[in-house]
């Protein structure tokens, strides 16, 4: 093991035992708070409860993965982490408490307040030296070493994900690959170049200069998989193998069996069984308060629409729905016309279609709230792929591979695709692909955590997003 290599793992522990120490203090800081914010003083049940959660927490944060390496690991997912250990923790402690009938004297207010308090305070801890990690990474501080095996496309996407994302804290050396120069496809300068063939590539492994390894070979490929790591055996550097789409989506789908034969389902509807009343309940709980809580500004928004400009306060258009079922979505007319035929112009900045107030209900979405009642009525999603207009799906159905995938789900009233910056005028094709890209990544990985993260993100899209018009 070089030095080197030893300095980033003794300083990937001193991290460990620092978010150790911030989580404790969060937690004893987080009671102290709680107790004196109820008005009484910390007693030594105070404290008891303190040690015992502690030694709880630190148990359960083993089986969540609290502190699992924490290169690559998104902020929100930590923190959501956080939050899940510490509520499993205090859950199994007043589980405990009552059990073994621990006679307390808690103040209520103190134990939700200290419930409620301490991931607060976890998290700003968090964020504070997340934001301290990102900028040493940037900066150069404590970097390792990476090797890309393929000269391929996906070789060439991976490299370019990782210079593009430097608080990483990785930076790649090179590729490596056995097969002659001109075989290789070119790798853009900025992405570095082939430095070697698998044998410079263990002697360097060996010598401590690289510390990861990505096998980005395809899987038909498996005599050269084999072949690689028979040769890094030899070296202790961490080894990784990076699925082609293909098999990637294949890990990402759903196994079942049919009488002991196994099926992977690689388009389906992720939304079945409890998973899809779940989604549905939140949509119609949270549809419901939107509409009680909109209702007033609604109603000043159509009397705007009438008074502004002459037509319907509403338009409808068809659009494609769940399994490609065609439905009216409606909206609060931002135009002069209202196109809903084989050929549909999209809106540009500027657009001389727009209504006195149309440009803006289009920039902060406002248009887009009668939306609810599709929602309400089952048509819609609060969050999905956004639906487009029939004539677009008609378009792009024939130009965009596995277009028509998006609805294998609801539309929604915003979107991972809207969230990601792909909001606003698809003027080129690159970027009705992105948005479709997002789209099938939200199925892939649906849950209610992501739902909400996604509305909350929209909040914040709304008022800050050029694209928008």
């Amino acid at each position: 093991m070089t030095d080197r290599l030893r300095n980033i793992q003794y300083k990937s522990t001193i991290l460990d035992g620092l978010y150790r120490v911030i989580d404790a203090v969060a937690i004893i800081l987080g009671m102290v708070l709680a107790v004196l914010g109820a008005g009484e003083q910390p007693e030594s049940d105070h404290r008891l409860a303190v040690a015992a959660v502690l030694a709880i927490y630190y148990v359960v944060a083993e089986f969540t993965g609290v502190y699992r390496n924490w290169r690559g690991v998104s902020t929100q997912r930590e923190i959501a982490c956080g939050v899940l250990t510490w509520t499993i923790s205090l859950g199994i402690l007043f589980l405990c408490a009552t059990l073994f009938h621990f006679d307390h004297s808690f103040n209520r207010y103190a134990l939700v307040s200290w419930y409620l308090t301490t991931p607060l305070l976890m998290t700003t801890a968090r964020m504070i030296l997340r934001t301290i990690i990102r900028w040493m990474l940037a900066s150069g501080v404590n970097q390792l070493g990476v090797a890309i095996v393929g000269v391929n496309e996906l070789g060439i996407q991976l490299a370019k994900n990782i210079r593009d994302t430097p608080d990483l804290g990785m930076k790649v050396y090179g590729f490596y690959d056995d097969r002659p120069s001109s075989r290789l496809p070119a790798i853009p300068d900025h992405l570095g170049a082939c430095v070697g063939n698998l044998h410079e590539l263990v002697e360097a492994a060996r010598r401590g200069e690289i510390h990861r390894i990505y096998i980005t070979f395809p899987m038909r490929a498996e005599t050269r998989i084999r072949n690689v790591l028979n040769h890094l055996g030899d070296t202790t550097a961490s080894v990784y193998i990076v699925p082609d789409f293909f098999v990637f989506d294949l890990l990402h789908s759903r196994w079942s069996d049919i009488r002991g034969l196994p099926v992977v389902s690689v388009y389906e509807n992720p939304l079945l069984g409890v998973d899809g009343i779940l989604k549905r309940v939140s949509d119609i709980i949270l549809a419901s308060l939107a509409l009680l809580i909109l209702a007033v500004p609604m109603l000043l928004v159509a009397l705007a629409v009438k008074l502004t400009s002459k037509g319907p306060i509403f338009f409808k258009q068809r659009r494609y729905g769940l399994d490609g079922q065609e439905i009216l979505v409606w909206k609060f007319r931002s135009m002069t016309v209202c196109e809903d035929g084989a050929t549909v112009t999209q809106a540009t900045k500027n657009d001389s279609r727009l209504t006195p107030i149309g440009g803006f209900l289009r920039k902060t979405s406002i248009d887009e709230l009668p939306q609810l009642f599709n929602v309400l009525f089952g048509s819609m999603s609060l969050v999905g792929p956004r639906p487009h207009a029939s004539a677009h799906n008609e378009q792009y159905r024939k130009l965009i591979q596995h277009y028509m995938l998006r609805h294998k789900v609801k539309p929604g009233i915003t979107g991972l695709a809207q969230v990601s910056g792909w909001r606003g005028e698809t003027d080129t094709m690159e970027k009705m692909e992105r948005r479709v890209q997002c789209d099938h990544e939200y199925i892939r990985n649906w849950s209610l955590w992501l739902d909400l993260r996604i509305l909350f993100k929209t909040v914040f899209v709304l008022f800050g997003d050029k694209n928008a018009y």
